[in-house]
């Protein structure tokens, strides 16, 4: 596994759609008719990076507490990371979030505002990140995560041979 550089990314619907054929904790990428960003490259492996989805700030948050699978990011104050619905991707399943665009609305401007300050907390706490991460794919795909984690935990190992063939089988066609 190598770490890379952390960035945001919306992940391909249709891929999330065909991972979610094989796992149900795959995350659905649609988010009040947006694709939701994902937090990546948290590492790879081989010629897989993982990515894992970002929760928008809720209520709920500042009260949670983080654990190996969930991080809060400033608290909560401005979301979380759910590193249990992380999944593998290639750079072809990706787009990477231009956050220096015109913006066109009121909305979008404050969104806008809401990943850039997500992405400046990330980035000055990757090395927690990463371990974080890391920790829980080593523990699922090493099968020593507690149960009621593990439930809702992605199969990453699954997940990957998915990956592989989706990337064969409809991207190159």
């Amino acid at each position: 596994m190598k770490k890379d550089n952390l960035k945001l990314v919306r992940v391909d619907s249709k891929y999330c759609d065909y991972l979610r054929r094989f796992d149900k904790n795959v995350p659905y990428n649609y988010d009040k008719k947006k694709l939701r960003p994902f937090v990546g490259v948290l590492f790879s492996v081989d010629d897989k990076k993982y990515f894992a989805p970002l929760a928008s700030p809720k209520s709920k948050h500042l009260k949670m507490v983080s654990t190996i699978d969930f991080l809060k990011i400033d608290g909560g104050k401005l979301g979380a990371i759910n590193f249990n619905n992380m999944i593998p991707v290639m750079d072809r399943n990706v787009v990477i979030i231009d956050l220096n665009k015109k913006i066109l609305s009121k909305d979008e401007k404050i969104y806008n505002k809401l990943l850039k300050e997500q992405i400046s907390w990330l980035i000055r706490h990757d090395a927690r990140i990463y371990v974080r991460s890391k920790r829980l794919y080593q523990k699922q795909i090493m099968n020593r995560l507690p149960k009621r984690i593990n439930d809702r935990c992605c199969n990453f190992r699954l997940l990957e041979e998915k990956c592989l063939e989706y990337n064969k089988e409809y991207v190159n066609n």
